[in-house]
């Protein structure tokens, strides 16, 4: 299909000054029309360009004839695309009474690839070449990808009740926050769940089982993390292990937790400082870029993968079930590349709740913030179907001088509340501050993980009380910092 419109004598003549390039393309004329569709095709297949038929290959503009035939004949071969091209038809009138036929197209997005009498070309600098047939293969996976994924069926048999209520509003609400969902959506689960695009007709899609779940056996076992720290540099003794099935936000809390339950924290005083001056194991944020890379980007088709967090005494591995998504190796993840994901939806939502970019930086940024704390970058690579992110840090030789939290306290909150954890919720309880202004200064989102992990153990430790505790939920409430608390943060100090 195309389109006839207007193009200035000037407008040409700046195309013409370009030069051929990789989005622009001289013809004398419609004589060499099937060349000039080729380079179309390439384009296509690129990020779009322009023939000019009337240009002599030295840049001279020189015109043709042009007739009701020759705009007969571009619809003719136009037919040979496959799938159809859209492109537009530009004709320019000289002073000579001979005219410029420009043919422009946009880039071929989702359609990718395109073939022109059966074959695809692609454009590499000035030139137009057939597609090599590896990379043909790969646009027609990427297509067929588009259109028919994991994440996009339907959940059948799923219904609203088997999502999680409040879960749904807490990701609508940092969407809110973030500024990346401004229109009204509504007060019902449908119209959000509509609004976040995971359901679809009416329809609850897998997307949505993934990121809102309650239930996940038997039909999406997959949904799970698998978490260990083993002792030593192999899997022959385990000193801890859990797994967890739960919808994806939640899984990203529980292996952080898990992360600072293990991760020592490092300290040294800095002559000049007051206070010692802590170096995460791992940059927090970089940690949680790779964790929640693995969330949206495993291939959820594989119904016995997983994610996995395995921690060693020398390195930290994060596997995830699958390759990297079609089109990205691991060595292009240390540098700049393209943003190709597998699971759009899921990653989509993830962005509204501003724990990604859509720019394909996240791996970018986690080697910039690696090297400015001082550790090596990840490294990334392909086992069998996973992928895997690998950080070399020390995490034995570093055990002995993290700290620990008091003997008063249960096993269960002493593995849950690190001294780290502490030392940070009371420097900043010091001003009272509200339950959800401690959880945004930890880094967390989910309320009950929050409750039940951390604002109750704290308290029961005596290092914040409420200030209004004869009215635990009021809507007023906030948490201080006690005398128990002051004295041991004195003594961090």
């Amino acid at each position: 299909m195309s389109t006839k419109s207007t193009l200035s004598l000037r407008e040409v003549a700046d195309l013409v000054k370009q030069g051929e390039g990789p989005t622009l393309e001289f013809k004398r004329s419609t004589g060499e029309l099937k060349e000039g569709m080729l380079s179309l095709c390439a384009f296509l297949n690129g990020s779009g360009g322009t023939v000019l038929f009337g240009i002599r290959p030295n840049g001279g503009i020189e015109g043709q004839d042009v007739s009701e035939q020759t705009f007969h004949d571009i619809a003719q071969a136009a037919e040979r695309f496959e799938p159809a091209a859209h492109f537009a038809i530009h004709r320019v009138r000289l002073a000579s009474g001979k005219e410029i036929v420009a043919l422009t197209i946009k880039d071929g997005a989702s359609k990718k690839p395109f073939t022109y009498e059966g074959r695809p070309y692609e454009r590499i600098g000035n030139t137009t070449r057939k597609m090599p047939q590896g990379k043909y293969e790969g646009f027609l996976l990427l297509r067929a990808h588009g259109q028919h994924r994991w994440e996009n069926a339907p959940a059948d048999g799923f219904t609203h009740s088997d999502l999680d209520r409040n879960e749904v509003f807490r990701i609508l609400e940092a969407a809110r926050v973030k500024g990346y969902l401004l229109e009204p959506v509504g007060k019902s689960v449908s119209s959000v769940l509509d609004r976040l695009g995971v359901r679809q007709n009416g329809q609850i899609l897998q997307a949505a089982v993934v990121l809102f779940g309650k239930k996940f056996q038997p039909a999406y076992p997959q949904c799970e993390l698998r978490m260990a720290r083993f002792r030593g540099i192999d899997k022959a003794e385990f000193m801890d292990q859990r797994n967890v099935r739960a919808s994806a936000f939640k899984l990203l809390e529980e292996a952080e937790m898990f992360c600072q339950r293990h991760f020592p924290l490092p300290g040294k005083i800095v002559p000049g400082k007051l206070q010692r001056q802590d170096k995460p194991l791992i940059p927090p944020d970089a940690m949680r870029e790779i964790l929640v890379n693995a969330l949206i980007h495993r291939d959820y088709s594989i119904a016995g993968g997983a994610i996995s967090l395995a921690i060693f005494d020398d390195r930290v591995e994060i596997w995830s079930a699958g390759r990297f998504p079609t089109g990205i190796t691991p060595v292009m993840l240390s540098r700049e590349h393209d943003s190709v994901q597998r699971n759009p939806i899921i990653a989509d939502v993830f962005h509204r709740a501003g724990l990604i970019e859509r720019w394909g930086r996240g791996t970018n940024r986690v080697i910039s913030m690696c090297r400015a704390a001082g550790i090596r970058p990840p490294e990334f690579a392909e086992v069998g179907p996973s992928s895997v992110v690998i950080f070399r840090v020390n995490v034995a030789g570093l055990t002995a001088i993290t700290a620990q939290v008091t003997a008063q306290v249960t096993a269960q909150v002493t593995a849950q509340v690190t001294a780290q954890v502490t030392t940070q919720v009371a420097e900043y309880c010091q001003t009272p501050r509200a339950a959800r202004e401690i959880m945004a200064e930890l880094g967390l989102m989910h309320w009950k993980t929050f409750q039940s992990n951390y604002l109750l153990p704290l308290m029961t430790m005596g290092v914040i009380e409420r200030t209004i505790p004869d009215k635990p939920k009021s809507r007023l409430q906030k948490y201080r910092l006690t005398e128990t608390g002051k004295r041991r943060l004195e003594k961090t100090k």
